[in-house]
């Protein structure tokens, strides 16, 4: 069944739980973060901005609004911090279209095949929006809700604690799903994200981070030469839809061997098949290691600012996306037209198409269990 508490996860989780059971209420605001309230949606409802600073200086802006990152600074070899992800400096742009910069994605991170799937003799269709097939949760997806939040400090640092309740039928998944997601700027340098969630009825559950990362700073150009090593000797290809197959293959001899550090653009022009589908790289990597448990998944270090990003996860999977949709018609932060391949995501996950693939690791969120999930962004610089 998914995602019940592992001793592990339970160890790992603990200490963050004890601190957000005794915080004070939404309406209070932590000494180190700030609240600003930016817009409102057409009924009222606010629409705030929280700023987290770490001992370092570090920061990080949240907003309530999809859970959205809207910006994060990280230092360079030479103490410079510089925004390391793809936005707008406008708050209300993110309520347009755009790629899901920075945000929480779910019920379902990723694609379901032809929008539908079947849960205990029950078959349940839902928003086909990426072609034929079901994308990060539907065309109202976590990324459109507005969460209620509440700032809090825990021993690791300034943390901002997000809720939402996903009524029963929502973009057509079953189950009233109770979720949090709480970030943490955590005072050695990263930004950590633990995901709970609950259910009154089964229900596939697989949440995300979709941030768009530029180490060099956003709007510096392609990460082509960024250096990248995943920790995994298995990814799991795709059709012409983007859709697993259903096969876990080996690495080894393919473009998609990550194993040592390698320039993301040295094979993204090659001429294998996967490459083609995905005009790139947009494929989940099997991680070594046990689901449940953290561990590396991803490092990444830009030359010429010398920062340095490490993802470690508790997820069996991660997509590697190296915005290959991006084509400049979106003008992000300082007036920068996103070009292609001016960010890359490392989503932590379950597999793409779990739901309709029985030999994946299973996405079922059962009631009485507990879905935990945490991925930390770690920075530094060399």
């Amino acid at each position: 069944m998914r995602q019940s508490l592992s001793l592990g996860a339970l160890v790992f989780l603990l200490p963050l739980a004890t601190v957000l059971s005794g915080c004070s209420s939404g309406t209070q605001t932590s000494p180190m973060i700030q609240k600003e309230s930016v817009t409102q949606l057409p009924d009222g409802t606010p629409i705030d901005l929280y700023t987290l600073r770490n001992t370092n200086g570090m920061e990080a802006r949240i907003t309530n609004y999809g859970g959205i990152v809207v910006s994060l600074t990280a230092p360079d070899r030479n103490g410079a911090y510089e925004d390391v992800v793809l936005g707008f400096d406008d708050v209300e742009q993110y309520m347009g279209p755009h790629p899901y910069f920075g945000a929480i994605v779910g019920r379902y991170g990723n694609r379901i095949a032809n929008g539908r799937f079947t849960l205990n003799g029950e078959t349940y269709a839902l928003a086909q929006n990426n072609g034929e097939n079901a994308l990060h949760g539907g065309r109202n997806g976590f990324d459109k809700a507005v969460w209620q939040a509440e700032p809090v400090t825990t021993d690791e640092g300034q943390a901002l604690r997000l809720t939402y309740l996903s009524p029963d039928g929502e973009e057509g998944y079953p189950g009233n799903l109770s979720v949090a997601v709480t970030y943490t700027l955590t005072d050695d340098d990263a930004l950590r994200i633990d995901y709970e969630a609950t259910t009154d009825k089964a229900t596939p559950v697989n949440l995300t981070n979709h941030s768009y990362f530029n180490l060099a700073g956003q709007g510096a150009g392609t990460i082509l030469d960024h250096q990248i090593q995943i920790n995994a000797d298995r990814f799991t290809p795709v059709d012409g839809g983007l859709i697993p197959t259903g096969e876990l293959r080996p690495v080894s001899d393919t473009p998609f061997d990550f194993r040592q550090p390698a320039a993301i653009g040295l094979r993204i022009e090659d001429s294998d098949e996967q490459i083609a589908f995905g005009g790139g790289y947009d494929h989940n990597f099997v991680l070594n290691g046990e689901a449940g448990e953290m561990k590396l998944a991803a490092r990444v270090y830009e030359p010429t600012s010398g920062r340095v990003m490490e993802v470690h996860t508790t997820e069996p999977g991660v997509q590697f996306y190296t915005g290959n949709f991006l084509n400049g018609d979106i003008t992000g932060k300082g007036g920068t037209a996103y070009g292609r391949r001016y960010g890359f995501c490392l989503e932590t996950q379950h597999f793409p198409d779990s739901p309709n693939k029985p030999d994946f690791p299973d996405t079922i969120l059962e009631p009485g269990e507990r879905y935990t999930s945490t991925t930390i962004y770690r920075f530094s610089a060399e």
